[in-house]
């Protein structure tokens, strides 16, 4: 069965960076896009990126644009999201989204 495991998550200071993974299992990694959403409390969940299969085309929600890279290892079945210039308003469960399956959830909280 599909799998999706997040982990990278944790308190950052306002500025600093996190890099975020995703371990995907049950399906043929390589011939799917993925995605991270994310949801503050609150709110609800909002699309953050998204990196397709060929050649890792990559495209990003307005809140990361510039300060986030998704990127995806096909060997190791990863997906990762790079977070930098980290904001309080970045604070949210990130969520790894493949076709219909969600991952748990990691915890970002930015704060000083």
């Amino acid at each position: 069965q599909v799998q999706l495991v997040e982990s990278g998550g944790g308190l950052v200071q306002p500025g600093g960076s996190l890099r975020l993974s995703c371990a995907a299992s049950g399906f043929t990694f390589s011939s799917d896009a993925m995605s991270w959403y994310r949801q503050a409390p609150g709110k609800e969940r909002e699309w953050v990126a998204t990196i397709y299969t060929a050649g890792g085309y990559t495209t990003y929600g307005n809140s990361g644009k510039g300060r986030f890279t998704i990127s995806r290892d096909n060997a190791k079945n990863t997906v990762y999201l790079q977070m930098n210039s980290l904001k309080p308003e970045d604070t949210a469960v990130y969520y790894c989204y493949r076709r219909g399956y969600w991952g748990q959830g990691t915890q970002v909280t930015v704060s000083s």
